[in-house]
């Protein structure tokens, strides 16, 4: 990979593998993607904490390879003392960032815990570990797919950023403008955190449809109407991806963005391609 020369705070998301296989490979990927030197690199969590061991094993590894590491965490389900003990652990660890989310049950799960929001759980770390770590939330710049009105949604992230929380990561876009429109918003009403776009690399279309289906991302009608045209062929998709994202990018970081969050779906060529292109390395 060509040299790159222009400092981006850069981070980059990884999902915990299932498999010994998949452990293997996403070592190599991390390997690869840190020559971006990443601001720190997160790891999700899966609903109801159903992925909590791998989370937490991966976190460790990323520690133990000298990048900052972020774990997930959330609350739907979750008990105060619970959490408490999660805290500790991920203390111990050496973990100072967290991402903190509200979280979804898992199927045939009923409602409990002790937390129903977000904004109650930034509370609680905040409570509990004072400023021990740097909390990220979620902002959702097209609204988060379960919001009442945007009214809601934007007074949701004013109370996650009230609780505490230093920074936050949108879910990933392909419209500036709703970016744009959420950040002055927010900031009107007081949120004035950081507010770092999520950026999803295309590689496949059927992926990018279900997943954009599923969370309320808003895939235009010309980037849609393109994929399709594409049926099969998968490298039509990739290069077309990488130009719509690439140029995504380059938008968001002329008009000064305070970083880029790339959700790397545990995968290194399109994330290293885009930022070879925009010429830019965290650090």
């Amino acid at each position: 990979m060509p040299s790159v020369s222009s400092a981006l705070p850069l981070s980059i998301e990884f999902f915990p593998p299932k498999t010994p296989e998949g452990e293997h490979k996403l070592r190599e990927v991390r390997r690869q993607l840190y020559a971006l030197q990443p601001e720190f690199c997160s790891v999700t969590y899966g609903a109801g904490g159903s992925t909590q061991e791998g989370t937490f094993g991966t976190v460790r590894a990323i520690l133990e390879e000298g990048i900052a590491a972020a774990s997930h965490f959330s609350c739907i389900g979750a008990t105060r003392q619970g959490v408490r003990e999660q805290l500790a652990q991920l203390r111990a660890m050496g973990v100072q960032r967290l991402v903190a989310l509200r979280g979804d049950l898992p199927s045939g799960y009923g409602a409990g815990g002790e937390f129903h929001y977000a904004s109650d759980l930034v509370a609680f770390i905040r409570a509990e570990t004072g400023d021990a770590f740097h909390i990220e939330v979620a902002a959702y710049p097209e609204v988060h797919p379960q919001a009442k009105s945007p009214e809601a949604d934007l007074q949701a992230f004013v109370a996650k950023v009230q609780a505490g929380a230093n920074s936050a990561i949108t879910q990933y876009f392909f419209n500036t403008d709703a970016y744009f429109r959420f950040v002055d918003d927010a900031y009107q009403r007081g949120a004035d955190v950081p507010v770092v776009p999520g950026i999803m690399p295309i590689s496949s279309s059927s992926q990018l449809l279900r997943f954009s289906d599923a969370c309320g991302a808003e895939v235009p009608r010309w980037i849609r109407l393109r994929l399709q045209g594409f049926g099969d062929d998968t490298a039509s998709i990739r290069a077309f991806g990488l130009d719509v994202v690439t140029d995504l990018c380059d938008q968001l970081r002329t008009a000064g963005v305070p970083g880029l969050h790339f959700y790397s779906m545990n995968q290194s060529a399109a994330t290293l391609e885009i930022c070879q292109r925009l010429g830019v390395r965290g650090g």
